[in-house]
């Protein structure tokens, strides 16, 4: 690593942000991470990014003059081309934040700024599940499903920003569910963790009196997590609710191979620590939906890089800028 070019790569999030200095073979070294503390506005968030890189290179045991880029990856909505982060819901009161060139300025190298999820599946494809494919498209299941398409080492962007919002692909528009964007009929409306509590509460105020759920419910929080081990447990409705679920994600990304025929379709987020059988659940629905031929063909896996995906793929769209595009 000492004799390679070393590039940062920092994860901001709503709570918490990341950083590690990753080298040209995709080795990360010891991470860092900071409490983004939005609320205290972005002029402290600027700083507390700059204080994440700061820490990251020396855990490392680097210095800045050792670092030949640097990769920001940032939630919510924003402008790539310029750089700007312009309205994100999850750092109010953040609003056209600056943030390449700040960080551009302040280190004096150059800087790349990406979505994080584009980022988290750049992470992916670069030194993850994707090691070794052409492309690459991930979902990233949570609160919301977010998404990223790499296409030969270039992340698909789109012309003005918001490519691969895969989460608000419509699925369903015959009696289509709100979903948290004011829109209807998005597969996030149906497929996130957030979706799968609220179809499970619908489906528990109508029917199944003998379903476990309703003692989770009484003496806990419902959420995914408790669904899919009562899932797993055997419970008919959580089963039900689980298997629907699959193959809306099924049916997303049947899409997705019948628009883009990626290599692999990747699934990342809190809801695969369900583990394999939830994802073979998935496998099994699409051919239901997908041509022959990509459904037979198309990889269908789990990310493997957990939370580091974001940081380790905002390095890799900085190595991009000293390297040119990670093509196989």
């Amino acid at each position: 690593m000492a004799t390679e070019l070393r590039y940062v790569g920092l994860d901001v999030g709503g709570t918490t942000m990341k950083a590690a200095v990753v080298d040209d073979d995709g080795r990360v070294a010891p991470h860092v991470s900071l409490p983004t503390e939005p609320e205290r506005g972005q002029e402290a968030g600027l700083e507390t990014m700059c204080q994440a890189i700061r820490m990251a290179i020396a855990a490392a045991g680097s210095t800045l003059d050792e670092i030949a880029a640097i990769g920001v990856a940032t939630p919510g909505t924003m402008d790539l081309k310029t750089g700007y982060i312009l309205d994100p819901p999850n750092l109010k009161p953040w609003r056209n934040v600056p943030v390449r060139d700040y960080i551009a300025h302040h280190f004096g190298k150059p800087t790349a700024f990406q979505n994080d999820a584009n980022a988290a599946a750049m992470g992916e494809y670069w030194s993850g599940a994707g090691a070794g494919t052409r492309s690459l498209v991930m979902f990233t299941l949570g609160t919301g499903i977010g998404g990223g398409i790499i296409i030969n080492g270039e992340v698909l962007e789109g012309e003005h920003s918001h490519g691969a919002e895969l989460g608000h692909m419509k699925i369903e528009m015959t009696n289509p569910r709100l979903c948290g964007c004011g829109k209807r009929g998005c597969l996030e409306a149906y497929a996130s963790a957030t979706a799968v509590v609220k179809r499970t509460e619908e489906a528990l105020a109508q029917t199944s009196p003998t379903s476990i759920l309703h003692s989770i419910r009484r003496e806990k929080k419902l959420t995914a997590r408790r669904i899919f081990e009562a899932a797993m447990a055997g419970d008919a409705l959580a089963l039900r609710i689980v298997d629907e679920t699959a193959a809306m994600l099924a049916l997303g990304a049947s899409n997705l191979m019948h628009v883009i025929n990626p290599e692999m379709v990747v699934f990342a987020g809190g809801m695969v620590e369900a583990g394999d059988w939830f994802l073979q659940q998935i496998r099994r629905h699409v051919p239901t939906y997908a041509f022959p031929v990509p459904a037979e063909r198309t990889q269908i896996c789990f990310a493997r890089l957990g939370s580091d995906a974001g940081f380790i793929g905002a390095a890799a769209c900085a190595r991009q800028l000293i390297r040119g595009a990670l093509r196989r």
